[in-house]
């Protein structure tokens, strides 16, 4: 192994932001009780990413959580009028687009935008 792997390896707040969106991911993928973890995790342990580049990762988290669930909401509302189904769609789509992002940015120990809309 490299030193840089191993630095990586070493590397706790990156380890814990992985885990995170691991658990955001598998929350998409087998319902939502992971998601609530990761979601507690990342309120939790943000201030201890502070001064970090994975500060925002945290941010971006728990903003895509909010903003998700309002728009399933939203989505269930309507679907009394028909278009809620699209809605949730819309919304679950986005929600993967912006977990993946994220990880691939923690992987390549970049930061994100947590106050964008999409990316």
């Amino acid at each position: 192994m490299s030193d840089q792997q191993l630095t990586d390896i070493k590397d706790p707040h990156r380890t814990l932001v992985i885990i995170t969106y691991a658990l955001f991911l598998s929350g998409l993928l087998i319902g939502g009780l992971p998601t609530i973890v990761g979601l507690i995790i990342a309120y939790v342990k943000r201030k201890d990413l502070e001064g970090t580049v994975y500060f925002d990762h945290f941010r971006f988290l728990i903003r895509t959580f909010w903003l998700s669930l309002l728009g399933a909401v939203i989505g269930a509302l309507l679907s009394f009028i028909g278009i809620g189904f699209i809605v949730i769609v819309v919304v679950g789509l986005w929600y993967a687009v912006r977990i993946i992002y994220g990880f691939i940015k923690v992987l390549d120990k970049k930061p994100v935008n947590p106050t964008s809309w999409l990316l």
